[in-house]
């Protein structure tokens, strides 16, 4: 009887054929997407959810008007939101790794971080859907940018940058814990504090002491000051420095984590 071994992966394979391999396992996350729309539930749901919910029921009482807060919210929940969604690649990773996908893909000849690297890469269709249906509803509820198309596209492409920033950190957790659960549980616990813990919702003025010398420096409070100058008008440059110092922070610590961890893991 002869036995049929699968062909073990190359030790080396080249940078280009790497990139190539990755953008492959992307395109197999878009079609996930395509057959399991519902998938999509986080970031077109939750969305428009947090935007009525702050908008409606708390706008009047904590701007002069609800046309007022509208304006100051979008650009916060675009970031609050966009960082919820780049938590969830861990647990699609950590999904995969319990359920068996990673030894398919360890018996194929393909690079050893392109499952890695198509994860992330495919989770940027979920940030656009996030923002293209924030976006059309803010403006079906009075939203407008004060600004131009270029200022709103770079808006766009920081925010997304912001995502891929620290999506490690959930690429990190989902490649330690055992299971999806325990990886949508702690990066909740890390979530709320750090987006909460901002000017996302409200001026960090009237916070306590403690807590508006966290929220003036938080990442998400840099982002969301970064945002609002590039629609609504305002100063950039100090904020975006700040947001920058943070992405870089994050990459440098979690990406080599995360790194570590996968191939640890898998």
């Amino acid at each position: 009887m002869t036995t049929i071994v699968a062909p073990a992966p190359p030790r080396h394979v080249s940078l280009s054929s790497s990139v190539r391999h990755g953008l492959s396992l992307a395109w197999r996350g878009v079609l996930k997407i395509r057959k399991n729309p519902e998938q999509l539930a986080d970031v077109t749901i939750a969305p428009i959810i947090f935007l009525v919910m702050f908008v409606y029921l708390f706008g009047g009482a904590l701007a002069p008007s609800i046309d007022d807060y509208l304006q100051m919210i979008v650009p916060g929940i675009m970031v609050f939101n966009i960082l919820q969604a780049s938590m969830t690649v861990g647990v699609q990773l950590n999904t995969d790794v319990t359920k068996g996908v990673f030894d398919r893909f360890r018996a194929m000849p393909i690079a050893r971080s392109a499952p890695l690297i198509g994860a992330v890469l495919a989770d940027i269709v979920r940030y656009l859907v996030c923002l293209v249906v924030l976006m059309v509803v803010a403006t079906i509820m009075g939203y407008r940018i004060q600004t131009g198309p270029a200022e709103f596209a770079l808006a766009i492409v920081l925010v997304i940058a912001f995502a891929l920033a620290f999506c490690w950190a959930s690429v990190f957790v989902g490649m330690l814990v055992k299971s999806p659960g325990a990886v949508q549980g702690l990066m909740f616990v890390v979530l709320m504090p750090l987006t909460f813990g901002s000017n996302v919702f409200v001026g960090t003025s009237t916070m306590p002491g403690w807590l508006k010398a966290w929220a003036d420096i938080s990442p998400v409070t840099q982002m969301s000051d970064v945002l609002r100058g590039l629609m609504n008008g305002g100063p950039v440059a100090g904020p975006l420095t700040g947001a920058l110092i943070w992405m870089a922070a994050a990459v440098a610590v979690f990406f080599p984590l995360a790194t570590w961890a996968y191939r640890k893991r898998v």
